[in-house]
């Protein structure tokens, strides 16, 4: 469950900078497969908003102290731009924190990585061009893989956590195509701006947790957990988003944008080998090759959209 800066075009890096930047980045993807799995252990239906809120309230207040003068110098246009896809980002944890909930992990990271699928069709779209050929080919081997994967008991109707996965797939291709086209947000110092994003989607969990029928009460919630349930929660605020956050940072300036996201694009990788090793989950012989299809094919389409 990824959080994705907008990193700044780098310098290519000498080649022995560069490998020295691919440990922390592989961990970053490590512990974004193992996401999933551990928010499924935290986190019911009844608990996804309380869980969302306490996550990232212990993560803002990090990121306003560390970029608190650099957030003071962004214009109103900016913070408005970044508002925009706080709201986006926040729709994003909620469609992947419920259907995890309904899913399981590894259904619920194979199935994400098919925003490296969706965000190159949608850009094509926008900008009426046609993809190739190749590209193409290599969605229809990752859609395949899915069809496959979700029906590791035999072809039924996928259950509605794969497709509110599916649904922030589609939101995630939404987030970087608007950071893309919103010309406030593109000078952005990083940091402010994912700091203003969290906020955005914090306010976004604290609204909703008013609501009657949010579910459990965030404090409540937090009073009700034990120890494996605080480790849980504490690894996907320190690890899975602030550690991520600056390791990206450190990383695209010492390497290159493409390096970091063909590197963080195994993330639906270790997503399964979690789901599987640690979670006792079980796929039959689609789902295993539902999985190769879908890792074959977004490897395939990120060459071929480049």
């Amino acid at each position: 469950m990824s959080t994705v800066a907008a990193p700044a075009p780098a310098p290519v890096a000498a080649p022995g900078r560069a490998r020295l930047a691919d440990l922390p980045v592989l961990l970053v993807a490590v512990v974004w497969g193992g996401s999933y799995l551990a928010a499924k252990g935290i986190t019911t239906t009844h608990t996804v908003i309380a869980v969302l809120v306490l996550r990232f309230a212990l993560v803002l207040p990090v990121l306003v102290v560390a970029g608190r003068r650099r957030l003071r110098a962004l214009s109103a246009a900016q913070l408005r731009g970044a508002g925009v896809l706080g709201l986006v980002l926040g729709g994003i944890f909620l469609l992947e924190t419920y259907g995890v909930v309904h899913t399981s992990a590894t259904n619920a990271g194979l199935i994400i990585s098919l925003t490296m699928i969706f965000t190159p069709l949608a850009e094509a779209a926008v900008r009426r061009v046609r993809p190739s050929t190749g590209f193409l080919g290599a969605a229809a081997v990752s859609v395949a893989g899915v069809v496959l994967l979700t029906q590791g008991a035999g072809f039924t109707t996928p259950g509605p956590g794969d497709l509110l996965i599916l649904g922030a797939a589609l939101a995630r291709t939404l987030h970087v195509l608007l950071m893309a086209r919103i010309k406030a947000v593109q000078d952005a110092d990083s940091l402010s701006l994912t700091t203003v994003q969290l906020g955005g989607a914090v306010a976004v969990f604290a609204l909703l947790a008013l609501l009657p029928a949010s579910g459990a009460n965030p404090w409540e919630t937090a009073a009700g957990f034990g120890p494996r349930e605080w480790a849980g929660l504490v690894f996907l605020a320190v690890f899975c988003t602030l550690f991520a956050f600056f390791v990206q940072m450190w990383a695209v300036r010492r390497t290159s944008p493409s390096r970091v996201s063909l590197l963080l694009g195994t993330e639906p990788l270790w997503a399964a080998a979690a789901g599987i090793a640690i979670g006792g989950e079980r796929l039959g012989a689609a789902g295993l090759v539902g999985v190769a299809l879908v890792l074959g094919g977004t490897a395939w389409g990120r060459r071929a959209a480049t």
